[in-house]
């Protein structure tokens, strides 16, 4: 199988498409032109994305009261003004963290962003020392 050289070592196609399809955190690539340009395809995805959503500008898919929000942390991000946002929302009355990470190239140049999506409800649950004292025993 041909590997994929990437910083910190190689995969496979296969086992990189594994990854992003295993951990339950969504994955959005929003190129420089601030459009869609690739979406982890896992079945956690709280907030879907199809094939069709590939090529569309990122306002097309956040809701009507974000897009302010939205657009005003890419214009900071293309102007070097901010390098990451991280924010806690309620979706469906459970707490969400969306985090944009600004990317950048070897030279230095804005290429684009990640949009990064989890569900963060398990990790503030009351007792989760005994959470993860029984995870660490229990399979």
């Amino acid at each position: 199988m041909e590997t994929i050289p990437l910083h910190g070592g190689q995969l496979t196609l296969e086992e990189l498409n594994t990854i992003f399809t295993t951990i339950p955190v969504e994955f959005d690539f929003i190129d420089a032109d601030d459009i869609i340009r690739w979406s982890s395809a896992n079945h956690h995805r709280l907030f879907k994305r199809t094939d069709a959503d590939l090529g569309k500008h990122v306002l097309e898919v956040h809701p009507g009261h974000s897009q302010g929000r939205v657009k005003k942390v890419l214009q900071e991000m293309h102007s070097g003004q901010r390098n990451s946002i991280k924010i806690l929302i309620h979706y469906h009355q459970q707490p969400v963290s969306i985090c944009f990470y600004s990317l950048h190239n070897d030279k230095g140049e804005y290429i684009g962003c990640i949009e990064v999506t989890q569900a963060v409800a398990e990790f503030q649950e009351k007792g989760s020392f005994l959470r993860n004292i029984k995870q660490i025993f229990h399979r």
